[in-house]
């Protein structure tokens, strides 16, 4: 796969498919980019599992944290990872162990490992790399006063409601 460039439709399918995310590399720290992605995350009604071995057994935004994806106590859809480029292979490597695998791996902006990514693939794991999911949520929901991102969705038409706050929902496009 081309991870250079993403269709829209593959981004809203995965978002639109995915419920559970362990999200690798959270922070307890409020201004960190992965506290503020797992709280936006959150209030869109998916249910995510802040993982950080630093942090194992704290909690962060009311959500228990795990040390690692082996101790999670249900599968998840989604690992978003938020670590840099050289720990990718240890993530994916984890990934792989886990039964039943994830949907997906998404790379956070600035995070690129093509060889693990390949590898995740051959499993059938679907990889998104250097992007975020906050981001890609705003900008196919048409939330551009929220995330700040023009999502190019004009409409005099009202929008579908999801349940949270300000949650409109992906749309294919």
């Amino acid at each position: 796969m081309n991870h250079d460039t993403y269709d829209n439709a593959y981004i809203a399918g995965i978002l639109n498919s995915v419920k559970t995310i362990a999200m690798v590399g959270a922070s307890a720290n409020d201004v960190r980019p992965s506290y503020f992605v797992l709280k936006y995350l959150l209030a869109k009604g998916f249910s995510v599992f802040p993982i950080n071995p630093g942090q194992a057994g704290k909690e962060i935004l009311g959500r228990v944290v795990y040390a690692r994806l082996a101790d999670l106590p249900e599968p998840v859809d989604m690992v978003d990872v938020f670590r840099g480029p050289a720990a990718v292979p240890g993530v994916v490597d984890e990934v792989l162990r886990l039964d039943p695998l994830p949907k997906v791996i998404w790379m956070q902006l600035g995070v690129r490992h093509d060889e693990a990514a390949a590898r995740a693939e051959a499993a059938g794991i679907k990889v998104v790399m250097n992007r975020c999911p906050k981001i890609e949520y705003g900008k196919l929901s048409g939330e551009i006063g929220w995330t700040g991102v023009n999502s190019g969705v004009l409409s005099s038409k009202k929008p579908l409601m999801r349940s949270g706050f300000q949650s409109f929902g992906v749309r294919q496009k």
